[in-house]
């Protein structure tokens, strides 16, 4: 099953820091994320998303391929295979990077921005949908941020433990700024 878990964070650079230590745990297979987005909130109340799935790049690539072979295939009857390849590889290419910015894969955009406009200017917010979590793993290497839990699909004793090794990491901060 698919968890959706969104956190907000007080920097601007949290989110981006935690989904690239989550790219890292993906390697190891602690984590599968099926899709993440980051917000920036910026100082002047911009909001910026970050799509972790280019679909432009992706749709392009398939569509220059599919549209380069059958070029091809037009190009053989008309006796100019080399000018259908041609010519069929860009139009796939075109299409296919529309078709990719037309897609809306994995979290919805307009969700997005109506959680990202009620961030404040300077903080951050890592939408995640992940379809699987060794959780105390995950949560042990993530213990150094402190973030605050928006929206969660997780279980009540999920959300629980994520929301206490959130305000661990709040309360140890809070503890070296006291001693500085």
């Amino acid at each position: 099953m698919i968890e959706l878990i969104v956190v907000s964070f007080k920097s601007i650079h949290d989110a981006d820091r935690v989904l690239v230590q989550l790219n890292e745990m993906q390697k190891e297979y602690l984590v599968d994320l099926a899709d993440a987005v980051v917000v920036l909130r910026q100082p002047d109340g911009k909001l910026n998303l970050k799509q972790s799935i280019k679909l432009a790049g992706a749709g392009a690539a398939s569509g220059g391929i599919s549209g380069a072979f059958w070029g091809s295939l037009v190009g053989l009857l008309f006796l100019n295979p080399l000018a259908g390849l041609a010519l069929g590889g860009i139009i796939g290419a075109g299409t296919g990077a529309l078709a990719g910015k037309l897609v809306d894969y994995g979290i919805d955009d307009r969700f997005i921005r109506s959680i990202g406009e009620k961030l404040t200017p300077g903080s951050s917010a890592l939408f995640l949908l992940i379809r699987k979590v060794q959780p105390e793993k995950v949560i042990a290497e993530l213990a150094g941020f402190q973030g605050t839990i928006l929206r969660t699909s997780l279980a009540p004793h999920q959300e629980k433990k994520l929301r206490e090794a959130l305000a661990h990491a709040e309360e140890e901060d809070t503890r070296k700024e006291e001693a500085l």
